[in-house]
């Protein structure tokens, strides 16, 4: 069974297009909800988030989201220490889940596909691609937030023209019925692998 990897930039429409092939039976892990979900239930990575930034990481066995971001994202080396402890997790996780799928090729949905290196196990990768105009739009209007706000979260991500050296296969995202006319092509693509 392939594996192939979908990612984009915030706005990008890259969730919108996995249901798109989920739609034609494809199956789909989505790397960072499955993530934020180890993370808040798997005892592996509780004891090693609680080792590492403290007991006050769970608060009544509920994982503080908020205490853990504002530990590790101003601090380079615990954020790399805490996804030494997460990721490990979620691998094993994405391995299960593939094994229990009966498809010719699964899709494994990841916003930093590329920049975590896990493009690496997977056969083929699809990159989702939109204006950055449109993106900013759609990011404003789906979690409500300003331009500004839109354009920070971009500053951190990589440039698609970076991204755009390790795809397999370029989907640009503005119009649906286009959009689904380009994906139906590329699962018949996929299919043949």
């Amino acid at each position: 069974m392939k594996i192939v990897g979908i990612t984009g930039g915030i706005g990008s429409g890259k969730t919108t297009v996995a249901k798109m092939f989920e739609s034609l039976g494809i199956p789909v892990y989505y790397a960072d909800d499955e993530a934020k979900n180890l993370t808040a239930t798997s005892p592996v990575i509780r004891e090693g988030l609680i080792g590492l930034l403290g007991e006050e990481t769970f608060k009544n066995g509920v994982l503080d989201r908020k205490y853990m971001a504002g530990k590790i994202f101003n601090d380079k080396d615990l954020l790399e220490k805490a996804n030494a402890i997460i990721h490990p997790q979620v691998a094993l996780h994405f391995e299960n889940w593939v094994s229990n799928q009966s498809t010719p090729y699964v899709l494994k949905e990841a916003a930093i596909l590329f920049e975590s290196g896990s493009y690496q196990q997977c056969d083929k990768t699809i990159l989702i691609t939109a204006p950055e105009d449109i993106r900013i739009q759609r990011v404003m209007e789906r979690d409500g937030v300003s331009k500004e706000e839109v354009l920070a979260r971009i500053k951190n991500q990589w440039p698609d023209s970076e991204k755009k050296k390790l795809a397999d296969f370029i989907v640009e995202n503005i119009d649906l019925n286009s959009t689904e006319k380009k994906v139906q092509k590329l699962h018949t693509q996929l299919l043949q692998l």
